[in-house]
């Protein structure tokens, strides 16, 4: 039986795309016959401190569905400060180190290292590429030229080390996975002998299809779920958007939580804010909404929302309102509609025009699509052979 160690910033009981992402990963290569084992920090994420149960320990293994899991100290925040986010990252790191260098056994000979951040990636690469261990990095975004798009990072010094950082980070690896041809266009064309593998965000598919909701009412219900973080914009979203008739549900948690509650008590437009919910809740609410909306701020080259694949396999046309490769995805499978980032006029005149009839017709093959084009055991098959290799 094959072992492979999966080390990333992310995983259960932490919410959100990166750690549903990672699981499935985990769980779908040990229903394959490899023995996998996880390094990851004392959960955290996205409220910035350590989960209750965690608290006060340096430390802790355990079992996550047969999967042995292995907690590292972390400096744990969630704050806009780049010293504190960077100390956070660094921590994490200096933890990993010490396992390392102190417990080696406990790190598998292959090696799955998840990037972004791209510093923990970095340091997990280095430590490693001196003991002999086969290691394969899986980039989900592009750092740091998307922390650029953002507005996060200024170019300088700074980013120019950060270049230096992902350069590395794309040679050193035997194998790059990337969730997008975007992002592998972007490993080749910095290391062009690079082996790479395309590796979407896919989710699992419903146990039991349900049929999907036709609604009759006069309101189009839409719904946000995901981050409530500076990429997705969604206070700004809620301050533009004109609804008309349709209502806007939003759920989920980041930094812009509390702004976003500022601003809700003194609109009167049809958003409702849910807060968070476990992940097995949403999926059973999703059947009861007419559309997804998926925003970003801004195009980030490479980043393609795993959201579009979820509502997908759920009934639920999307909105998408992000630019990038995403786009291509929407218009290729007919999964919706799609407006350019930030254009607002075009978002509301949209929405102006949606018409239930079509939005009804656009669910009943939506899913079918979605299980042929989006499937997750097939990649899992996939990247099984790729991984026999090494």
């Amino acid at each position: 039986m094959k072992k492979i160690t999966i080390i990333s910033n992310y995983f259960p009981p932490e919410t959100g795309a990166a750690s549903n992402r990672i699981s499935k990963l985990v769980l779908g290569l040990k229903e394959r016959g490899f023995e996998v084992s996880v390094i990851c920090p004392l959960p955290n994420y996205p409220k910035g401190k350590i989960f209750e149960g965690y608290q006060g320990k340096i430390s802790v293994t355990e079992n996550y569905y047969g999967i042995n899991v292995r907690r590292l100290w972390v400096y744990a925040n969630n704050s806009a400060n780049k010293f504190k986010r960077l100390l956070g990252m660094v921590s994490f790191s200096l933890s990993f180190v010490c396992l390392a260098l102190f417990k080696p056994s406990k790190i598998a000979k292959t090696v799955i290292i998840q990037s972004p951040p791209l510093i923990i990636a970095h340091a997990v690469l280095r430590i490693l590429s001196s003991k002999k261990r086969t290691l394969i990095l899986n980039v989900s975004d592009l750092w740091p030229s998307a922390g650029y798009e953002l507005g996060a990072i200024q170019k300088g010094r700074a980013y120019d080390l950060l270049e230096k950082i992902e350069k590395y980070n794309y040679k050193k690896p035997s194998l790059v996975l990337g969730q997008s041809k975007e992002i592998l266009e972007r490993v080749t064309t910095i290391i062009p002998q690079q082996r790479t593998f395309l590796y979407r965000n896919f989710p699992q598919p419903p146990i039991q299809q349900k049929e999907p909701y036709y609604s009759n009412e006069d309101s189009i219900k839409i719904i946000y779920a995901g981050l409530l973080g500076i990429a997705q914009g969604i206070v700004k979203l809620c301050k533009e958007i004109e609804l008309n008739k349709a209502e806007l549900h939003i759920y989920g948690a980041g930094a812009e939580k509390e702004e976003l509650e500022t601003y809700l008590k003194s609109s009167d437009k049809q958003i409702i804010y849910h807060g968070e919910v476990q992940r097995e809740e949403l999926l059973k609410l999703l059947n009861s909404f007419d559309l997804a909306i998926v925003p970003l701020v801004r195009s980030i080259y490479g980043s393609t929302p795993s959201k579009i694949y979820e509502m997908a396999h759920n009934h639920l046309p999307i909105l998408y309102f992000a630019g990038g490769e995403g786009e291509n995805v929407i218009k290729t499978n007919n999964l919706g509609y799609v407006v350019a980032p930030g254009d607002f006029e075009a978002l509301n005149e949209l929405i102006k025009k949606l018409d239930l009839t079509e939005i009804n017709n656009l669910k009943k093959d939506i899913s079918t699509t979605a299980l042929k084009n989006f499937n997750i055991d097939k990649q899992l098959d996939d990247l099984k052979k790729v991984l026999l290799e090494y």
